[in-house]
């Protein structure tokens, strides 16, 4: 197993890259197949998360040329099984996206239930709605979801409660039905745009989405294209959040600042500086930060993604701060692994978190428990005095490419090291020191 050695202590300064959206990229690689032509996409997270997907499609039939780490071309014409159910799909919850695609363009499909980080109860009730519908059978098997029509009809179909995975799943059910479908209470997330856009690409007929109604005229079949991924707001905002804790500077570009607008603002209200510029963003911190509340929210509002990043600068930040997390009940469990690092967070009824801003942190050995806790962790470890270990660093490549060598262009002294090699990290110690 591989694990960050991190010495804190040093401000990240220069300039950052983004990479590709990785939520957004699940959908559209996923809706790739429903055409027979070919597809060319760029602008690819070159992570685990989409590897694996990329594999899954490859197993069923399909073809995926890489011309590059980022750029890929996908054919769907000779996929041969809807059956799409291997160990490491029932890992990665953005695999779920194959059951629409395969249910628009084949009318059946049968699908691992999805995995992907344990931070909380994330139901497939709004997704089995859509399909059945749009005049799906939808049963669960054998730790499958198995779905069948004979024909796909467009209809109107109000979700309870926002969902970004239900709203995709019914596009991409819906966009070669017969007649038109109205999804209503659909998310507005970037992601949800960048999908529609690359299936209007490929012919589809989606108009709405980016507000809470989308309208969808079914087509008799999609065509090849070309598109470019948006860039990850998630990532972005994760590098923002990291110059302002180790109190950098650091100039992030390939973004859409429209997408950053809820991070710029708390950044604001505690104190940092931010720059907006066409397709960057600077953010710089010359002290300590101040205090804030936040509460997670749906697309415009704080995303739940950049919640443990948030968490961990208010650590260290004057005052008292406040934390609600209001989408995931799961999303406090690094909690643990930053108070052995000596921040003072005291959870109450496991969705608020109260922060006592302390002066400094230590370093410690701590675990990832998922994801974006993950890279909490690595920012945490960024601004801590002495050493840090990040265990279960898997987590943490599954939503960011080459996280440990653009955090070493802005200086920060980091490595990724065996865990059973204590040679590299005395070799470490010995290099930083």
């Amino acid at each position: 197993m591989e694990q960050y050695i991190i010495k804190g202590g040093k401000p990240l300064i220069g300039e950052v890259t983004i990479g590709g959206y990785k939520n957004a990229a699940l959908g559209i690689i996923a809706a790739a197949i429903m055409t027979d032509e070919t597809v060319k996409i760029e602008n690819v997270p070159n992570i685990s998360d989409i590897n694996v997907l990329l594999q899954a499609i490859e197993d069923i039939g399909g073809k995926v040329d890489r011309v590059n780490k980022n750029t890929i071309k996908i054919n769907g014409a000779k996929i041969n099984s809807v059956n799409v159910d291997f160990d490491y799909v029932r890992k990665i919850r953005g695999f779920f996206y194959l059951v629409g695609a395969l249910l628009g363009k084949y009318k059946k499909a049968q699908v691992a239930l999805p995995g992907g980080c344990n931070i909380g109860s994330r139901p497939i009730d709004r997704h089995i709605k859509g399909f059945e519908a749009l005049g799906s059978d939808v049963k669960i098997e054998h730790g499958l979801i198995c779905c069948k029509a004979e024909q796909l009809t467009g209809a109107n179909i109000y979700f309870d409660e926002s969902s970004v995975g239900a709203t995709i799943n019914t596009m991409l059910a819906a966009c070669m039905a017969e007649g038109q479908t109205v999804i209503e209470n659909a998310a507005k997330e970037p992601h949800v745009v960048d999908v529609a856009n690359f299936l209007n690409s490929m012919g589809a007929n989606i108009k709405g989405a980016g507000t809470d109604v989308i309208r969808i005229k079914g087509v008799p079949k999609l065509h090849g294209s070309e598109y470019s991924i948006i860039p990850d707001q998630i990532e972005a905002g994760t590098f923002m959040f990291a110059a302002a804790a180790s109190k950098g500077d650091i100039l992030i570009k390939n973004v859409i600042p429209k997408h950053l607008e809820a991070f710029t603002a708390k950044l604001l209200e505690i104190g940092a500086q931010v720059e907006e510029f066409d397709d960057a963003v600077r953010v710089i911190a010359n002290g300590r930060l101040g205090n804030t509340h936040v509460k997670t929210l749906v697309y415009p509002g704080f995303l739940t993604d950049m919640q443990p990043q948030m968490t961990t600068l208010l650590s260290i930040s004057s005052g008292t701060s406040i934390v609600t997390e209001s989408i995931f009940e799961n999303r406090f469990k690094f909690v643990d692994e930053l108070t052995r690092m000596g921040a003072s967070i005291k959870v109450v009824e496991s969705n608020t978190a109260i922060i006592t801003g302390v002066e400094r942190l230590t370093g410690a050995v701590v675990s990832a428990p998922d994801l974006r806790a993950g890279a909490a962790l690595v920012i945490a470890g960024l601004m801590a005095e002495g050493y840090t270990i990040v265990e279960n660093v898997e987590f943490i490549e599954r939503g960011y490419e080459n996280f440990e060598s653009k955090m070493q262009k802005l200086g920060a002294a980091m490595a990724k090291i065996d865990s059973n090699d204590t040679k590299a990290i005395r070799k470490f110690k010995l290099k930083v020191s």
